[in-house]
């Protein structure tokens, strides 16, 4: 059965990413936002690492919402112990609900962990990770060990957990997303749900193939999920306009900020998303329409994913058809304003994918 997401932070507004894009937020305003994301029917929301950390802003809306709507949790593996992170998720399972909590594995770029105090190269970042991860799951599931690793010594590691665990232990699912052969090799080895940010379908479907046959050669098999944003209006030509717009409100500064960060960024999807718009902002939006109906403009102006699917009801559920056929089953969905996308997309969009 298809799952389908809903995108949710606090940096909320038509164009967010701009001052005067974006609308003021406060609990109550983010707690209407996650109610509605659950009752409009989404499976979940992706809780990104943005201006609040996700934990409280996933206990908010957690505590209003029902305990079939599953928060997914960016996290950064490495900026907090294991044993803590395990901690914290046994006590989000104990009060909001078992099986309800999952991990957004996020590795982040070389120059920002930097900032966070981790001082690794891209290829260690995955080692890190996949050490990382191993023992979140161990901890999760009631263990108690010792360990020596490359990264992580623990002695007598769960032992100040047991009562937190319940009977059988528990797994938090982890979704990632990593194109570099490290990140595919980690994400065969490790993950349950692999992520990745949408392409023109012949340049997914080799990533896909490639997933494939690294968890195979492990003896596993992943679900695959995709992380898109829409802009789906009545007719082709009024979402087009509406990318237009995207365009137009965006500032000198912002285009510079975002292109001017390209040579720093080590992380191999960014570059496959930067390698579809190349840098250039186009006179209108539908110059860099490579692949019918898929922009990849919202990477001028916003990080992480920046291909959008533009067009009418139709034509959007035609491509969302056409990714479906490579095997995605979990889709993670976003719109501006975070709030009316998300009734709009509930309403043209979501009964028929799911169906």
């Amino acid at each position: 059965m298809t799952e389908i997401l809903w995108y949710l932070i606090p940096r909320e507004g038509a164009y967010p990413w701009e001052p005067e894009g974006r609308r003021e937020v406060d609990l109550t305003y983010l707690q209407q936002l996650g109610t509605a994301v659950d009752r409009i029917g989404f499976d979940g929301a992706l809780f990104a690492t943005d201006l609040y950390d996700v934990w409280p802003l996933a206990s908010a809306l957690a505590a209003v919402t029902r305990p079939s709507f599953k928060p997914l949790l960016a996290v950064h593996p490495g900026l907090i112990s294991p044993t803590q992170l395990a901690k914290m998720a046994l006590t989000f399972e104990q009060l909001f609900g078992r099986d309800r909590l999952r991990f957004n594995v996020v590795n982040g770029s070389t120059p920002a962990l930097r900032q966070a105090g981790l001082q690794l190269e891209h290829d260690e970042r995955y080692a890190l990770s996949a050490e990382y991860w191993s023992l979140v799951k161990r901890l999760t599931a009631g263990e108690t060990f010792d360990h020596k690793g490359q990264f992580y010594e623990l002695t007598g590691a769960g032992q100040g957990l047991r009562e937190l665990v319940p009977d059988g232990g528990t797994h938090v699912p982890l979704w990632f997303g990593g194109s570099s052969p490290a990140g595919i090799e980690m994400a065969a080895e490790h993950v349950d749900v692999y992520l990745t940010w949408g392409e023109p379908p012949h340049l997914l479907k080799e990533k896909l193939e490639r997933v494939r046959e690294r968890a195979a050669a492990h003896g596993r098999e992943l679900r695959l999920g995709l992380r898109l944003h829409l802009i789906v209006r009545d007719t082709e030509e009024e979402a087009w306009a509406a990318a237009d717009r995207l365009l137009d409100v965006t500032s000198t500064s912002t285009y510079e900020r975002m292109l001017g960060d390209a040579a720093a960024n080590d992380g191999e999807g960014w570059r496959r998303q930067f390698r579809q718009h190349g840098g250039v902002v186009p006179a209108r939006a539908r110059e860099l329409e490579e692949h019918p109906n898929l922009w990849p403009g919202m990477g001028l102006f916003r990080p992480g994913p920046g291909t959008a699917v533009v067009g009418s009801t139709e034509q959007v559920l035609e491509r969302l058809a056409e990714f479906r056929d490579l095997g995605v089953d979990v889709f993670i969905l976003s719109g501006n304003p975070l709030l009316e996308e998300a009734y709009r997309v509930g309403e043209t969009i979501l009964p028929e994918l799911r169906g």
